[in-house]
């Protein structure tokens, strides 16, 4: 039997095998939460994603070690819908105090205003549910108020620290000799993944999960599954083709498996992982701009800032980063629109004799 599921796995996508890992993960939490938590679970698959699912998982295991602690005295599978039932809304607003600090399973937790309202809104999707589903009479976590969010600075790079980026890429000379000698070995597929970031501004977990036969270089497009499942083609400059291309005729000569279908590659000759991405990219940033903490989301905030100064469509954007809503794209280019409103404050000349 474990055979077969090797055998299976092997034939599995990227996206499958990571759907897998999540529900193994999610297993770790649910297991250890009264079984009516279970139906919530598999009420709410059909329109959530897997990575969402696990992170109730755990919100919600953190949530029932709280109350099985503070309120009921028993053990978390041990507290039924009646328990549920009792919870004030001032029980949750008490909860979500204790949050900013907390032990869990021999490890100290830190939340911040963002932190809360995920852990609230996880709670509202359970209250909701389960109110829905006439197993509590009221849904109380419905009346609490989502904590205010500060909005964070947008980080990204200015034209000048891109081209520094691109430099240290194919010149890291402030490296150690081991470390040049390590980046020769990958100067190809690492340009390839900064360029197509500062290019495209693709998340990491989709460039992770591309594969050879996603790319047409007759279109210079490329097909990205985006959150939630859904597939995007996305196009690219002739700048970034060519540092793809490049990368192409690298990894034909690596020798890989005829299986291995993925885009970039390790030096394990598998598939990159996210991990190694994000440390390849701040390898390189840091040198470049030594201030500024650059990851693989910086980059994709320094290509949506540049599009939308080029295109000033919030729109082309909103679609082209694949957000769903593009009020999230307002609140992060928020600054970009003020340094627009600065820009043209001088192109109204109400006295044409005044600069005379």
């Amino acid at each position: 039997m474990n055979i077969l599921i090797v055998v299976m796995n092997e034939n599995l996508s990227f996206y499958q095998k990571r759907d897998m890992k999540n529900r193994e993960k999610m297993a770790k939490y649910t297991e250890r939460l009264p079984e009516y938590c279970l139906n919530f679970f598999i009420g709410i698959e059909n329109n959530t994603s897997s990575l969402t699912r696990y992170n109730y998982a755990m919100d919600l295991y953190v949530f029932y070690n709280y109350i099985s602690k503070y309120l009921f005295k028993k053990q978390t599978d041990e507290i039924s819908l009646d328990d549920i039932d009792k919870i004030k809304a001032l029980n949750i607003e008490q909860y979500l105090s204790y949050l900013s600090y907390y032990q869990l399973d021999g490890k100290d937790y830190k939340n911040d205003e963002r932190g809360k309202a995920r852990k609230l809104a996880s709670l509202r999707s359970f209250f909701k549910y389960l109110f829905n589903h006439d197993m509590i009479s009221a849904n109380v976590a419905s009346k609490i108020e989502t904590p205010k969010l500060h909005n964070k600075e947008i980080v990204r790079l200015e034209r000048d620290e891109v081209s520094k980026l691109m430099n240290v890429v194919e010149n890291p000379a402030d490296f150690s000799k081991r470390q040049r000698e390590y980046n020769k070995n990958t100067f190809e597929r690492d340009n390839a993944i900064i360029t197509l970031f500062l290019g495209t501004g693709i998340r990491i977990s989709e460039l992770v999960g591309l594969n050879i036969d996603s790319f047409d270089f007759n279109q210079n497009a490329f097909i990205v599954t985006r959150k939630g499942g859904n597939r995007t083609v996305l196009y690219f400059s002739q700048e970034v083709a060519m540092a793809l291309k490049t990368w192409l005729e690298k990894r034909a000569t690596i020798g890989l498996e005829e299986k291995e279908k993925a885009m970039f590659i390790s030096l394990q000759n598998k598939r990159i992982s996210i991990r190694a991405v994000e440390n390849l990219v701040k390898k390189f940033a840091k040198q470049a701009s030594p201030l500024k903490k650059i990851s693989p989301h910086k980059l994709r905030s320094t290509f949506g800032t540049n599009l939308y100064k080029e295109t000033r469509d919030i729109y082309i954007v909103a679609d082209v980063l694949g957000h769903k809503d593009v009020n999230t794209t307002k609140k992060h280019y928020a600054a970009i629109s003020e340094d627009m409103r600065k820009s043209v404050a001088n192109k109204i000349q109400i006295n044409p004799e005044f600069n005379e």
